[in-house]
């Protein structure tokens, strides 16, 4: 077959021959920043393939972090949330200098972390912060099964205790926490939610798991021949709105090994695909984003998943 009738390998056009969707940016209202690439674990089906080894992203510096946030006001860009991803953010020997510049600035922030030693390493510096800025700060947990056995299944042995005692000590000191669960193992939602709840319970951790932004239940991220392309006329047929897509309202900053300076990509997800660079500022990374990527259709618009708060 021609490699321009392969799925997903054309922008403009599937497989099919029909006008591939695209989603417009219609306001920054939240920028992520990935920490670096480096992490404690190696998780089975890590979406970013994070490793104690892989550094293809290096961490990002406090000097890139404000860079950034200069852009957004300088431009008024209207950027209310600020993300924190990886890796694991607490590698990055930056992470509480930049959480600090991101609360002093105003912004509300959300750290991504799997809440192991990484993170209890910094506790005086989080809980600093805590104190000055508590109702800017959420913590997001990844708790991939409230099964002991399935969140190891994952993440690997002796991953689940280290994990717990973290998020239990995030709740003692009164951070605002979420939890993110996944949806792997194919669980009715509400046996999920009950199941966190029980949880959450036995443990004394102050989270309702019957919130759906508290307890985020992200589907899983599939590939295969099966996997449909999103035209233009999909948005109609599946009843979604592209408003409703990360890439309308969010972009990631990474720093690439060896490259000279950070990159504006469109997706949280496509941290190394070339094709999602949008540039190398926030204005530049204003452009339209052709849903050329089967992470598009399975995670985004098929499976309804977003990485931000709202």
């Amino acid at each position: 077959m021609d490699a321009q009738l392969e799925k997903f390998s054309n922008p403009l056009f599937t497989a099919s021959g029909r006008p591939r969707a695209s989603v417009e940016l219609k306001q920054l209202k939240t920028l992520w920043f990935n920490t670096g690439t480096l992490c404690n674990l190696a998780c089975n089906n890590c979406y970013i393939e994070s490793s104690p080894s892989n550094d293809r992203l290096e961490f990002i510096r406090l000097s890139h972090v404000q860079q950034f946030l200069d852009e957004i006001q300088q431009h008024d860009l209207g950027t209310e949330e600020i993300g924190l991803t990886g890796g694991e953010p607490f590698f990055n020997p930056d992470i509480i200098a930049i959480m600090g510049i991101i609360l002093r600035r105003g912004f509300r922030l959300l750290v991504l972390t799997n809440a192991m030693r990484p993170m209890l390493k910094r506790q005086s510096g989080l809980l600093a912060l805590q104190k000055l800025y508590a109702k800017q700060l959420r913590v997001r947990v990844s708790m991939d099964h409230f099964d002991p056995k399935l969140h190891q299944q994952e993440r690997g042995l002796k991953s689940w205790q280290p994990m717990l005692d973290g998020l239990s000590w995030l709740s003692q000191q009164g951070f605002n926490i979420d939890v993110a669960g996944r949806r792997l193992w194919g669980d009715d939602e509400q046996v999920l939610r009950e199941g966190y709840a029980a949880l959450f319970k036995r443990h004394n951790i102050q989270l309702d798991a019957f919130d759906q932004k508290t307890l985020v239940l992200f589907p899983e991220i599939t590939a295969g021949p099966n996997l449909p392309e999103i035209t233009e006329d999909c948005w109609q047929i599946l009843n979604v709105d592209p408003d409703a897509m990360m890439c309308a309202s969010s972009r990631m900053v990474v720093m690439r090994k060896g490259d000279q300076h950070p990159s504006v990509m469109a997706c949280t997800l496509l941290a190394y695909d070339q094709q999602f660079n949008l540039g190398a500022s926030l204005v530049e990374a204003q452009a339209s984003v052709q849903l050329n990527h089967p992470h598009c259709a399975s995670f985004c618009v098929l499976g309804g998943g977003s990485c931000s708060v709202d």
